[in-house]
């Protein structure tokens, strides 16, 4: 995720940050040791230990976890053209994997309608906007009727951001009816549910600010009554360690069937992930990534280990690119960029795909090498709001000169800086921009079949420096394309 904090940017604040780095600066030392005795393996899990307690990870899951860790790795045969280093990092990697629950686990709508979901967790989790979120998803991709129900009887203004919410996304809600118990609108739910066809009855039930006996009462009756088929507890990822607390409350005393967990994007410890299935034996169903309706995930074990050993995770970046990227315009620019022609439009269209993608600093977290990215990002000094000022800027153009800047002189540059609200100064800033890009783009359509985002996560390409990283969704773009074609 990209802060922007006094006009500047700052990195480190992707789900894992601190947790991979630290991880990250102990495996550096691994990849080249040949081999490992028992002392050097003990010395590797104590570095991890550290790591993971640093990161809110508790501690019975951090013992559980690096006693499988100590058991694989003492007295293992080291594999021929595979080093110790690598083979300990494997064996952490499948750990982690497994403590993370080894496979997705998505929300369940193989029922008969309606199929019933209800939402608990604590007030200011994001429990309504995942609720909106899902009926987004269930809607879209499910092609599923959907009909949303606020049980939140003692906060009004919750009922009406439910609404505000349904609204948005095109999803309907339950009529209010005002001093109605919770149980009551809870029966007119099914009801309306079953008479009106539809598929899928979210139930949005209260929170409280706290874990008290009145929440998990209500929480539990309206359970008994609807009898749902996934009971989501959805929980705030930036409470670290109290949000596991709050799911293995809520899974004790109402049974939950999968956990949401909110404000992802902003935790950059990542111990909420590690220690909520071995705690509350249910699986993590999905990430909040975001504050848009969009901006819901599932939640795909192998990846998040991935990420948490600094690996990366291309997959990801890849599906999120294939939801923001139009496969024309991708192909339009993918052809451009082979054929060496880069213009201000271009630039302008790969400002606005950054963004979609949420962000410079969101695109890091998902490859390889993360930290050592974010550094050359960090002294690069770019942040949203600048992207933002150039996008202006080149909107103040005419298109003929959006497609050849060469032509822009200082008589244009004074028109164009009216316009847009800037200077002469900030016009030549971005014209210089525009030629380093257009340079980039040049190798970029050298590269061929091998594609821009393996060449930009090749240690040793060129490229790696922060003209490729300010390019990234170009990048993207084109792989996309290539990939989007080779499906045709």
């Amino acid at each position: 995720m990209v802060n922007v904090f006094n006009g500047k940017l700052l990195l480190g604040d992707d789900m894992f940050g601190r947790l991979s780095e630290r991880i990250g600066s102990v495996f550096n030392r691994l990849k080249q040791r040949r081999k490992l005795n028992e002392s050097d393996v003990l010395s590797v899990i104590s570095e991890v230990r550290v790591a993971l307690l640093d990161a809110d990870v508790s501690l019975p899951v951090v013992n559980l976890l690096l006693e499988r860790v100590r058991k694989r790795a003492i007295g293992r045969e080291v594999i021929s053209a595979v080093s110790s280093g690598q083979m300990m990092i494997k064996i952490i990697y499948d750990e982690l994997v497994a403590v993370l629950g080894s496979d997705k686990q998505s929300i369940n709508l193989d029922y008969a309608a309606p199929v019933s979901i209800m939402m608990v967790g604590l007030q200011g989790s994001g429990k309504t906007t995942t609720a909106a979120k899902l009926a987004k998803r269930f809607v879209n991709q499910d092609h599923k009727k959907v009909i949303m129900a606020s049980l939140d009887t003692t906060r009004p203004a919750a009922r009406e951001q439910l609404r505000t919410l349904g609204e948005q996304i095109g999803v309907d809600t339950l009529p209010i009816i005002h001093e109605e118990t919770s149980i009551a609108t809870a029966k007119r739910a099914i009801n309306t549910a079953k008479l009106q066809g539809y598929e899928v009855l979210i139930l949005d039930t209260a929170g409280r600010t706290s874990i008290n006996d009145l929440l998990m009462t209500e929480a539990k009756l309206v359970k008994d009554l609807v009898n749902p088929h996934e009971v989501l507890l959805v929980a705030d990822a930036l409470t670290g360690q109290d949000a596991v607390n709050t799911a293995a409350n809520f899974n004790e005393r109402v049974g939950v069937t999968g956990v949401i967990l909110t404000r992802v994007d902003g935790d950059s410890r990542g111990g909420a992930f590690l220690s909520m299935r071995n705690v509350t034996g249910k699986p993590i169903k999905g990430i909040g990534v975001g504050e848009k309706v969009n901006d819901l995930e599932d939640f795909h074990p192998e990846r998040i280990a991935s990420r948490i050993l600094g690996m990366g995770d291309i997959v990801s970046l890849v599906e999120k690119a294939s939801q923001t990227i139009e496969a024309k315009e991708a192909e339009n620019i993918s052809d451009r960029m082979l054929k060496g022609a880069f213009t201000l439009e271009d630039m302008a269209y790969q400002f606005r795909q950054l963004r979609n993608l949420g962000g410079l600093g969101s695109v890091i977290g998902f490859l390889p090498g993360m930290s050592k990215l974010q550094k050359q990002l960090t002294s690069a000094n770019i942040d949203d709001k600048q992207l933002k000022r150039q996008e202006a800027i080149i909107s103040s153009m005419t298109r003929t000169e959006r497609i050849n800047p060469q032509i822009i002189n200082v008589s244009r540059k004074r028109r164009i800086a009216q316009g847009s609200g800037t200077d002469v100064g900030d016009i030549n800033r971005l014209l210089k921009t525009y030629t380093e890009m257009a340079k980039i783009m040049k190798k970029f359509g050298k590269l061929g079949s091998k594609g821009v985002i393996n060449a930009l996560i090749d240690d040793n390409n060129p490229l790696l420096n922060k003209d490729a990283m300010l390019h990234m969704p170009s990048a993207i773009d084109s792989d996309y394309s290539r990939l989007h074609n080779n499906r045709k």
